[in-house]
């Protein structure tokens, strides 16, 4: 006797069974098998016709005949002509796609016939329409590109988040824009082909199990850029004013130069900008980061040229949420003023202390102003995230890489300002002091100033655009504070967040400096 139970699985659309001993005599069984059986009987795959029999006549080990049946869901493929062979092969194989799905149709294939038409001395565009016209199935005779590595199926998964903007639609050298993936700068996407060194493959995290589309690869963006850049050099603007002694207050790093001073900064820029190798952001390699309830915040880094509004947004940010957000105490060697608290204001210490800090690489940033040292240490750094909050600090990017690594797991966010026209609308009347050890002297944005500041914000993210997690218009100061204040929030709500591949080797170690042995002591947080 044998007993069968059966299941519809809805999600595999099947029917599961499981067997043990039961009453072959009963009439009920007879009943049910009967029942069943005639479903099972029908045949609900396409039928495909039978392959021809002079299909393989010629050519017998080398050609092999491909039916595909059609539906809406697209072929995923390009083909191009083989410049030395005259042959039609296939250019590349969309992840994802009809074709790819088959496992049937490989890149470098090549194409001899479509539904029995040959592709012989027919160009690309020529083949659209035999496409077009196949109703239920599309039957392809192939050569087959033997030479071709297979893909690994195990191969580790490959993201990146995107520090460009790109629409297809704009792009007229894209081979076809239907198949191409528009994204953000700050979205992360998946690569899952790079074996084409112009237009790579890849989808969006949200939809990984999706198709692919076509992106341009890192070496093409570059290109273009490259190309792009000479163009806004025949029109150079005035030369940045200001120098940028680090670890001073963003007040102190807006003062005025001479104008050979403003000659020589401008010579400077341009011959940088003919000359430099620095490449443009494209893609940055990122990994998911799962953060723990136990885990201390990020570290927030807020950069931009003087005159931004970088500091307006860390203090409306400060004030916004005092319980959240916090802020570093710097230090300096000048003298305690009557009205300044230790440790409130400053960290008040002796020339010989400080120089001590600087030797033992101690400072995110550092400076002289007026024979005084002033600085932002990463002591103070540690302080206000033992305290459980997110520290917020401003720095010029060169000196991020004090505290890009997993330790601080830095947000970077760029406070950018907007086209001149906007900066003359909003910023006219606006007043800033061009020395925070002498409020006296506050003046209102000149001409030179707004090109100033436009000339360093493209700078800075021509060169450090890769670190940048975010970048904020500042065109004006309440939209941006409420853009930059909601991106906080979604960041620190985020169970998994991005961050770069580099510091996944330090994820679980942290070094530490030991003065008593004198040697970097390796510690597993894990």
């Amino acid at each position: 006797m044998l007993r069968v139970c059966m299941a519809w699985d809805t999600y595999r659309g099947v029917f599961l069974f499981s067997a043990c001993q039961i009453d072959w005599t009963q009439p009920s069984l007879t009943t049910i098998l009967t029942v069943f059986s005639i479903p099972f009987a029908e045949d609900f795959e396409p039928v495909l016709p039978p392959i021809p029999d002079d299909a393989l006549e010629d050519e017998e080990d080398s050609v092999k005949i491909v039916s595909l049946v059609k539906t809406k869901e697209p072929l995923g493929a390009t083909i191009k002509r083989d410049t030395s062979t005259g042959a039609i092969v296939v250019a590349r194989i969309m992840r994802g796609g009809a074709a790819d799905k088959s496992g049937l149709i490989h890149e470098g294939d090549e194409l001899k016939e479509v539904n029995g038409v040959s592709l012989e001395h027919r160009k690309p565009k020529e083949i659209l329409p035999l496409l077009a016209r196949s109703k239920d199935e599309v039957r392809f005779k192939i050569i087959p590109a033997y030479s071709r590595e297979e893909m690994s199926t195990t191969k580790q998964k490959l993201f990146v988040r995107a520090l460009f903007d790109y629409d297809p639609n704009q792009d007229p050298s894209i081979p076809c824009k239907d198949a191409a993936l528009a994204f953000k700068r700050g979205d992360v996407l998946q690569i899952v082909s790079m074996e084409d060194d112009t237009w790579w493959q890849a989808c969006h995290l949200e939809d990984s199990n999706g198709g692919a589309g076509l992106i341009p690869s890192k070496e093409l963006h570059e290109r273009r850029v490259a190309l792009q850049r000479p163009k806004a050099l025949f029109q150079p603007r005035r030369g940045l004013c200001v120098s940028l002694p680090a670890g001073l207050r963003r007040s102190f790093r807006l003062g005025r130069k001479s104008s050979w001073a403003k000659e020589a900064a401008r010579f400077r820029r341009w011959s940088a900008g003919v000359h430099s190798s620095i490449c443009p952001p494209t893609y940055i390699k990122v990994i998911p980061y799962h953060r723990e309830p136990k885990d201390r915040h990020r570290v927030v880094i807020l950069v931009g040229p003087s005159g931004v509004g970088v500091n307006e947004l860390k203090r409306r940010l400060l004030i916004s949420d005092p319980d959240r957000y916090g802020v570093t105490v710097p230090h300096t060697t000048r003298e305690k003023r009557r009205q300044e608290s230790e440790g409130v204001d400053y960290h008040f210490v002796s020339v010989h202390m400080f120089e001590e800090l600087i030797l033992s690489h101690r400072f995110i940033e550092y400076g002289s102003y007026r024979g005084h040292y002033y600085g932002t240490s990463l002591d103070s750094v540690h302080r206000v995230m033992a305290e459980g909050k997110v520290c917020l600090l401003d720095a010029h990017p060169s000196k991020i890489k004090r505290v890009y690594t997993s330790e601080f797991k830095p947000y970077v966010v760029f406070v950018k300002p907007p086209r001149i026209e906007e900066l003359r609308l909003t910023r006219r009347r606006a007043k800033f002091v061009r020395d925070e050890e002498d409020t006296n002297q506050v003046r209102i944005f000149s001409e030179a100033d707004f090109e100033d500041m436009i000339d360093l914000a493209e700078n800075m993210e021509r060169q450090y655009g890769h670190l940048f997690d975010k970048v904020i218009v500042n065109a004006d100061i309440a939209s941006a504070f409420r853009e930059l204040r909601s991106d906080l929030e979604k960041i620190q709500e985020a169970r998994v967040q991005w961050v770069p591949t580099e510091w996944s080797f330090f994820c679980q170690l942290h070094a530490i400096w030991s003065r008593d042995t004198n040697m970097i002591i390796i510690i597993n947080f894990s």
